[in-house]
């Protein structure tokens, strides 16, 4: 039972944007907190406006809506600031899980920060970290990386970018990409362990522990069905020493040499510290002084 000095503290405030997580499948997971804060913000925005109306019924609120999805973000986005400028409050939600993780909450955050706007977040479910604990694979460390690319190309350049990360790999994908990546994966990154999760939190949750062969085997004889997070087995210890063009150069030569390959300076010193196994702080000061900066 809350006491006065919690309901104080969880205290919807004017001004202020909360990003506010939502079951992925599971109603019962939605939290306290995140009733109280849809109850009673000023205006909700919303990834669609039918699924967040469904789950406003559910828990009681009648709190307006605006629409808030990644073709119209930069429009809405600039009315939803202003509104909150104007010191209203509003709590932003995704069709399912954390707002901001793959969605453009990510793109409203960046907005407030910009204009000094406050905003919270009010934690709830999340499939990228649900599929992660149930994979079975190390999870000390890890890397989030989204959707792939569509693109065949531009999905095997994002692959080799991480082909040697010894961390443990958390995509989502569509299923009817799923037997593309599949095959993109095994390609470039090779024959790995891998965890299939769909369903999350629902009924017919259903975790798949396999290899990346034994996936697509497994869809080449069945259709995948729902949305999918894939957790796959990071890189071994040793890299190929054949692989490493880079061999013998300084830090600062191995970025240029990215840069003149099309890369950015940003992206350039990424891969240079994913080569080597470096931070990319570590990289970025090391260029500095290498350059005289």
């Amino acid at each position: 039972m809350t006491n006065s000095k919690d309901r104080e503290k969880n205290r919807v405030e004017s001004g202020t944007l909360y990003l506010v997580g939502t079951p992925i499948g599971n109603m019962s997971d939605i939290s306290e907190r995140a009733v109280k804060v849809l109850c009673e913000v000023d205006f909700v925005a919303a990834e669609d406006t039918r699924n967040t109306g469904r789950l406003l019924q559910t828990v009681g609120s009648d709190r307006p809506m605006i629409s808030y999805f990644e073709h119209n973000k930069r429009a809405k986005g600039e009315i939803i600031a202003a509104r909150l400028e104007a010191g209203e409050s509003c709590a932003l939600v995704t069709d399912a899980g954390m707002p901001g993780i793959s969605d453009p909450g990510e793109d409203i955050a960046a907005i407030c920060c910009e204009r000094g706007i406050p905003f919270t977040c009010v934690p709830g479910p999340c499939a990228a970290i649900d599929a992660l604990v149930l994979s079975g694979l190390p999870v000390g460390r890890f890397s989030f990386e989204g959707f792939l690319p569509p693109v065949k190309g531009e999905r095997k350049r994002r692959l080799e970018d991480i082909k040697y990360d010894k961390r443990t790999l958390v995509f989502y994908e569509a299923p009817h990409r799923l037997t593309d990546t599949l095959a993109a994966i095994l390609e470039t990154l090779g024959d790995r362990r891998i965890s299939l999760c769909r369903e999350l939190t629902k009924l017919n949750e259903e975790i798949i522990r396999t290899t990346v062969s034994g996936a697509m085997e497994r869809y080449s004889s069945s259709s995948p069905r729902g949305e999918y997070v894939l957790v796959l087995e990071g890189a071994g210890e040793e890299k190929p020493r054949e692989d490493a063009w880079w061999e013998g150069m300084s830090l600062s030569e191995q970025v240029k040499e990215y840069v003149a390959r099309g890369a950015s300076k940003n992206e350039a010193i990424r891969k240079t510290a994913l080569d080597r196994g470096l931070s990319r702080n570590y990289v970025y000061k090391t260029v500095l002084a290498e350059k005289g900066e």
